[in-house]
């Protein structure tokens, strides 16, 4: 099972899932919490969410967001994939989701997801991490706060630099 971090305001803890990822071909477990293919949510995701599960999808890095707006109020989490560290689609579906959809549950960061990237991460909307190059939450949180300073805004909320500066 994949090593998850989570960021609360200015920590970051290693963090007990209680989500179970089934695959295509797995049967679904009789009850708990799970994440689902796009492509399997959408042929039983319904039954599961009827039942008061709670369901999270996974989305790769060429499935459009869009495809789970009517449902994104009852989803728990959105996973999204990183099938490589230089392939930054899933940084504009983060932010997609935070900032025109609104979503408040859980965006969690998968696949080639390393430190160097935190900044990218938490700027775009990301709450939730599973590092793959064996990193620490300590140094998670060192790499997400870098800077002080930012220049655009974000779904994080800070003030970009020109803000300060005129303020």
């Amino acid at each position: 099972m994949p090593k998850l971090i989570r960021l609360h305001g200015q920590a970051a803890d290693w963090a007990n899932d209680s989500f179970v990822l089934v695959g295509e071909e797995d049967a679904v477990p009789a009850s708990g919490d799970v994440i689902l293919s796009l492509a399997r949510f959408q042929a039983e995701g319904a039954a599961l969410l009827d039942d008061g599960r709670s369901v999270g999808v996974v989305l790769e890095s060429d499935q459009a967001v869009e495809d789970l707006a009517y449902d994104l109020p009852r989803l728990s989490l959105v996973a999204l994939r990183f099938p490589k560290f230089r392939d930054g689609r899933a940084y504009t579906s983060a932010r997609l989701l935070r900032e025109r959809f609104g979503f408040g549950g859980e965006i969690r960061a998968v696949g080639d997801v390393n430190r160097e990237q935190a900044g990218f991460f938490v700027r775009c909307g990301f709450d939730a991490f599973e590092p793959a190059d064996g990193s620490t939450p300590e140094q998670w949180l060192a790499a997400a706060h870098r800077f002080r300073h930012v220049y655009q805004r974000g779904a994080d909320g800070r003030e970009p630099a020109f803000v300060e500066r005129n303020g």
